[in-house]
Formats: C-alpha cells, structure tokens, sequence
C-alpha cells in the first residue's frame, strides 16, 4: 500500500432498512476490515434508537470510526465528514487493513471517494443569514422556490426541508455566479484515488416500505420518545441540525404538542420511505455501481456475502 499504487476501498451502501450493517461487519471480518460510517445521525451521541445505531454487540469486535463522536449541537457537515472520514482511513492502512465505508448518505460518499472539493463556507454570512430569516418567517419552500428559478437541476436534487443545502447552493451562485449542479457535476468527473469497489444492496420497493414501516414501529417500542424527552431535557432544541434527522423530527413535534403519537408515526414512515426512494435515486446515478438486490439472491445474506467476497478477491484484493 505504498508508492503511487491506489489502496483499496470498499463501500457498501444502500437505502434506509435495506440490511446495510450485517453484511458489513461480517465482510469486514472476512477482509480484515473496518468500518467508517456515512450517516449523519448517528456520528451523534445520545441519538441511538431513532438512528437505528450499531450496538457494540453488533459490532461484534469490528472497529467503526464516526459513531458516537460529536455532541449533539456540534456541527456535522461535508467539511467535517471528509477530514474525520480521511482520518480514520489513514488509521486504518496504517495497520494494514481495509476500510469500509457503510451507510447511506451518498453526497458524503461521492465526496469522499472521487475527493471532491468544496469551497468552504467562510467570509461573509449576510447573505446566508438573510436567506435563514426568510425561510423562518416565509418557509422552507420559499427559499427552495428561488433554488428552482436558479437551478432548477439542484433543486431536483435538494428536497426543501434540508434547508441547510439549499441555503448553501444558493450562496454558491451568489458568490460564484455558478450554478453548484454544474460544480458538483465537474467534480464528478474526477477520477478517484482508490481502487474501490462500491456496492448498494436493494430490494423490492413494496418489501422494503413494509421493513421501514416496521422499524419504525420498533423504535417508538424501543423508547424513542423517552430517547426524544431526554434530548430536549437535556437542552438541545428542534432548530440543531441533529434534530432535524427522520424520526428525531416528527417525534419532538409530538413531545412539543405539535400533534399526536399516531400522526407523528405516520409522518415518521411517510418521510423515512420518501428518503428511501431519495437514496436509490441517488445512487442510480452514481458511475461505477453495482448492485446487489435481495432477490436475485433468494434473500439469502450469506449468499451476498460470498458474492461480494468473490468480487472482491478477483479485481481489488
């Protein structure tokens, strides 16, 4: 793993509840492995249940890096992702293993991988600040309605209520005059330093919504609303980006009066299958995929496993 030879890179994602963390840690046992997660929720402490979060009996011995790293009102974003991520990739080469990245955050995945640069989000916040106080007294949908009129392939890109980058993509033009699709579309083209391989599991539409609507059910069993009270008894207030991940979301608004159990579940779900069908999105226009659905391997894990393994030995390892 020296010289100008690329290192390898194994990445294994997916959309929400499709079987992600398994079939990661039993492949990193049989590579000689670890993983470093690409989840923007679970890089938090005390955010457990509602981001379905690796236990350390789950983890069974193998070493993930970004779970559990950041307070709560700390700031998680792309910049933070790729250092912590570059990190822990060092770590990891240094003893001679391999690193997996596992989750499902795409945008962090590209950005690792082909290691696109972004321009960092320094100097002047007039703008910025005047774009937060519109969406605060007009609504999210106003502020992504003038990412449509600018870029309107961004903005297909951006759903309104990750309102932290729609803001950004407009900043971008105003500072740029370019349109971010564009940029990031440049970006993309950039060959990657690794010799990877990069493979998102799936599974029948229909089959998947059933598991999501089922984990969800599982979580609000398994004390989320205790998990959400907590958070908001400890101080962290709904306007963090934290709380502003699927599931943390809906039920604070429950804890907050906003509505009753049953609709904040039904929101819960609704939005955790509209992410999904993001995701896949996402990750269909993604170069040099493959894909690994459920069904063409009888919805035997163990069976993409091998697949995977056997893929991995002929080309990478």
């Amino acid at each position: 793993m020296s010289g100008n030879v690329k290192k390898p890179l194994v990445i294994l994602t997916g959309p929400t509840a499709v079987g992600k963390t398994e079939i990661s840690i039993k492949l990193a046992k049989a590579i000689n492995g670890e993983i470093i997660s690409a989840d923007s929720i679970q890089v938090y402490k005390h955010f457990d249940i509602g981001s379905a979060k690796v236990t350390k009996e789950e983890m069974d011995g193998v070493k993930h890096y970004l779970i559990d790293v950041l307070e709560p009102d700390e700031e998680f974003n792309i910049y933070v992702f790729k250092k912590l991520a570059k990190e822990a990739m060092e770590e990891i080469y240094a003893k001679g293993k391999i690193p997996i990245i596992a989750g499902g955050t795409g945008f962090y995945i590209q950005a690792l991988l082909y290691d696109i640069e972004f321009a960092e989000e320094e100097g002047d916040k007039t703008y910025r600040h005047m774009l937060e106080e519109k969406a605060k007294k007009e609504g999210v949908t106003s502020i992504h309605n003038m990412l449509k009129e600018i870029d309107p392939e961004a903005a297909k890109e951006i759903h309104e209520n990750n309102l932290k980058r729609v803001i950004r993509a407009l900043e971008y033009y105003n500072e740029t005059g370019m349109r971010i699709s564009e940029h990031n579309k440049e970006q993309r083209q950039k060959e990657s330093p690794y010799n990877f391989k990069y493979y998102v599991l799936n599974m029948d539409r229909e089959k998947l919504y059933n598991r999501i609507n089922l984990r969800v059910d599982i979580m609000v069993e398994n004390g989320l609303i205790a998990e959400v009270t907590k958070l908001k008894e400890m101080g962290y207030g709904k306007e963090l980006n934290s709380m502003q991940g699927i599931g943390y979301k809906e039920i604070r608004d429950y804890v907050d009066g906003v509505y009753d159990l049953d609709t904040a579940i039904e929101t819960m779900k609704k939005n955790t299958r509209n992410f999904a069908k993001r995701q896949i999105t996402w990750f269909k226009r993604e170069k040099e995929v493959i894909w690994l659905n459920h069904e063409e391997f009888h919805n035997d894990k163990d069976k993409i496993l091998d697949y995977i393994l056997d893929d991995l030995h002929k080309t990478i390892m």
